[in-house]
């Protein structure tokens, strides 16, 4: 095991205590190795690149994932810590919440299921897509060096399907009943710090937004909004009135009949940020109201229209619990989710979720969650250099980019690890083949993978 710098023992050690001293020099192998490896994420390929190939009791790493007792819960509690200390020590915590999914085969995984694909799918054309779906909670937050919000992964869960628990005692979750839990369990490590979280229109659920709002502390929830919502006036109490009061006033205009009022006023708001471009300028209108259905308790709500001048993109709408909010405030916070999208992308590329092979009930409720961890734990320790000296970017002839991405942080770190001490790469050295260098009378064969040579003429 390698001797790291100082301050990126600081950063490790703070997982420490979640082990025992025996299962912790096993699960510090692991996790170099996990940022090491250059291609799949699996427990052999991590003991491959950390120079333990030879390892004769290799089932001993497997069983940290599979069996070893440690909490992946508190686990992400010591990286939200660590998060917050490095990028949103003031201000207000802005979540991103969203749920992905991880294709897998194997006839052993028992929590697989069949969703819809939201890549290769579209409002005309439905996809569906064998495997796990997990729902994640990641800080969205400004990275200095980047110049840019980036989604910083430090709480998953797997949320799988109806099916799975047919047969079971436990009953089974929706998509929100997962997304409370997990953000109210972020309300308890943080009491006292404003909690804001971003989605998409699958959250935007009446019974999920008026549990947030009822908290000692609420917890304000942005999300996409339907045009054709049921809106209404607050209730205005009639005094010597008998019976129960209503719950709602008169009936408001839907915000796509507003949307196409030529009597609407609408503000124009400059966004520095708006899904990977730099500016752009839009047309906004903005009210509060009541959100009604049937059976449900009321919800005073932020709304706000959002239209495009040039008229490239539909105009859509967006709902916010908390009625103080500015609108324009509204739509800074809403468009860091983009980020979450990236973060998916950027750990499958380089991170190798999805290439996973642990069968365990255990290890596939601890592998993706951990590797998805693994992304702030890189920005962590690239942040380290980066309060040093200027981070290096890799550049290419046709991607000429200016600010660092997260491959040169990821780079950077392994440049670092890889540094410390000299790996192995061949053991024997019958492995080495050179390729001759008269190469016009050779012709290479395929099943020996040599070079032979051949007569001329």
């Amino acid at each position: 095991m390698p001797t790291l710098h100082a301050e990126y023992i600081t950063i490790r050690e703070a997982f420490a205590r979640l082990f025992s001293k025996r299962i912790w020099k096993q699960a510090k192998i692991l996790l170099i190795g996990a940022i090491l490896s250059p291609a799949e994420r699996t427990v052999t390929a991590a003991l491959r690149v950390m120079g333990l190939s030879g390892e004769k009791h290799f089932q001993n790493y497997h069983r940290v994932l599979n069996r070893a007792v440690w909490s992946s819960l508190e686990a992400s509690h010591i990286l939200l810590g660590l998060l917050i200390s490095s990028f949103a020590s003031n201000g207000p915590i802005i979540m991103g919440l969203d749920d992905t999914i991880e294709r897998r085969r194997g006839a052993k995984i028992k929590a697989k299921g069949i969703y819809r694909d939201p890549v290769r799918s579209s409002h005309s054309h439905f996809v569906k897509a064998s495997g796990l779906r997990w729902l994640s909670l990641m800080l969205l937050t400004p990275i200095p060096w980047a110049k840019r919000v980036w989604a910083l992964p430090f709480l998953t869960v797997l949320a799988p399907s109806e099916r799975y628990y047919t047969g079971k005692a436990r009953k089974h979750k929706k998509l929100t009943e997962w997304a409370y839990q997990m953000v109210l369990q972020v309300r308890r490590w943080l009491p006292k710090r404003l909690l804001v979280v971003v989605a998409d229109s699958s959250f935007a659920v009446i019974d999920l937004l008026w549990q947030l709002r009822q908290l000692k502390n609420p917890i304000c929830m942005i999300t996409r909004f339907r045009l054709d919502a049921a809106l209404y006036q607050p209730n205005k109490p009639t005094p010597g009135k008998m019976g129960r009061p209503r719950k709602k006033g008169k009936r408001l205009p839907t915000l796509e009949s507003i949307a196409e009022d030529k009597l609407t006023r609408w503000k124009r708001l400059t966004v520095q940020e708006w899904y990977g471009e730099k500016k752009r300028d839009l047309e906004i209108t903005s009210q509060t109201a009541i959100w009604f259905h049937s059976g449900k308790p009321p919800l005073p709500i932020r709304w706000v229209i959002v239209r495009d001048p040039k008229k490239i993109f539909k105009t859509q709408a967006l709902l916010c619990t908390d009625i103080k909010v500015s609108a324009e405030q509204i739509i800074e916070w809403f468009v860091r989710r983009w980020q979450v999208e990236v973060t998916f992308h950027e750990v499958r590329t380089h991170l190798g979720v999805e290439t996973q092979r642990q069968w365990a009930d255990l290890s596939i409720l601890r592998v993706t969650p951990a590797l998805l961890g693994l992304f702030s734990i890189v920005t962590l320790l690239a942040n380290l250099h980066a309060k040093k000296q200027k981070l290096p970017v890799q550049q290419a002839a046709w991607y000429n980019k200016q600010l660092p991405t997260f491959s040169d942080a990821l780079r950077i770190v392994k440049q670092t690890l890889f540094s410390l001490r000299p790996f192995q790469t061949s053991q024997f050295y019958n492995e080495i083949r050179k390729v001759p260098r008269l190469r016009s009378n050779y012709r290479f064969s395929r099943s020996s993978r040599t070079f032979l040579q051949v007569p001329i003429g």
